[in-house]
């Protein structure tokens, strides 16, 4: 059968307007036969959300945005996108929009709710929210720091305007040369630790010398102590301990008034009547040797006892 020039022009154009109508459907990434649901929502600012962006439910994709427009003059955006009806949730789930990775990228996800409501149909506008991304959680910690930071440096720019308002040319002048002295006393301190090292290198044989010598000296403590402990050192200590017990023993009886040492210790009337005597006996030996004639009187003769007179210094008057 023959085909005419109208009707083979009337199949090329419908099959243009077809190619025509399926390829603007894949690039509104809306397919043409496609029975999904179509939700809406709204965000202020969808950070560079584009057209065919993929909708996922805990990180399954499930559906394609289809578009993104202005939503009313307040420049909130309006994003409608569909979702497979292969899986129902409430019309409280949310519409969360995220980052989809480190280095830009936007995505929507489904947050299912399953709280008993009606579940979602097609036409509903779903509750949007949307998740920080990465830059966002890095600026929001580093600008508390930032402002720590910008503080600090401020304070240390007031400090030093201050230190330097208090630092007169005199003081300034006294500074420089108090650092100077410190200089140039490390640089003593230097010369001396030089000269300490030269001194330990060229003794370094006398040295290990008297350390030898130390340690020959500790064996032999060592062996001397040994020799001590052999030798019955402990019973003798033990011994002396045991003499010092009974010396302080006796003390206490001497102290507490036993026996006739203690009562002659603690006895202040015995004391003082051994004392007068002993004072007395000294005067009677004294007067016997100055005044013998007044103790003994020997006559040969018969002659006649001469009475006594007593001297005008008598010691037993003293």
């Amino acid at each position: 059968m023959k085909i005419s020039r109208e009707i083979k022009t009337g199949i090329i154009v419908l099959g243009g307007i077809l190619l025509f109508i399926l390829g603007f459907s894949y690039l509104k990434s809306t397919p043409l036969f496609d029975n999904s649901k179509t939700f809406y929502a709204v965000y202020h600012h969808v950070g560079g959300l584009q057209s065919g962006t993929q909708v996922t439910i805990n990180g399954f994709s499930v559906g394609t945005v289809n578009d993104i427009r202005f939503n009313d003059a307040s420049g909130n955006l309006l994003v409608t996108f569909t979702v497979d009806n292969s899986f129902s949730f409430s019309k409280n789930s949310s519409a969360e929009l995220y980052d989809t990775g480190i280095i830009g990228g936007k995505g929507i996800q489904i947050k299912p709710v399953f709280d008993g409501a009606d579940m979602a149909k097609s036409g509903d506008t779903l509750p949007s929210s949307t998740r920080p991304g990465l830059t966002e959680l890095v600026q929001q910690r580093l600008t508390p720091l930032q402002m720590k930071v910008e503080g600090a440096v401020t304070n240390a720019d007031s400090l030093l305007m201050n230190f330097n308002d208090i630092l007169d040319p005199k003081t300034k002048t006294d500074l420089r040369e108090s650092i100077a002295g410190l200089n140039l006393l490390v640089k003593s301190f230097q010369g001396s630790a030089n000269s300490l090292n030269q001194i330990l290198s060229e003794n370094k044989d006398d040295l290990d010398k008297s350390i030898t010598n130390l340690g020959t000296i500790t064996d032999n403590f060592s062996k001397l102590s040994d020799t001590l402990a052999n030798a019955g050192l402990g019973q003798t200590i033990k011994g002396l301990e045991s003499t010092m017990g009974k010396i302080n023993a006796m003390m206490e009886k001497i102290e507490g008034g036993e026996g006739s040492l203690g009562k002659l210790v603690n006895d202040k009337a015995l004391y003082n009547n051994l004392a007068d005597a002993s004072r007395e006996l000294d005067l009677l030996l004294q007067d016997f040797r100055l005044n013998p004639k007044r103790y003994v009187n020997v006559s040969v003769f018969g002659k006649k006892q001469i009475d006594y007179a007593i001297p005008e210094e008598d010691p037993a008057e003293k």
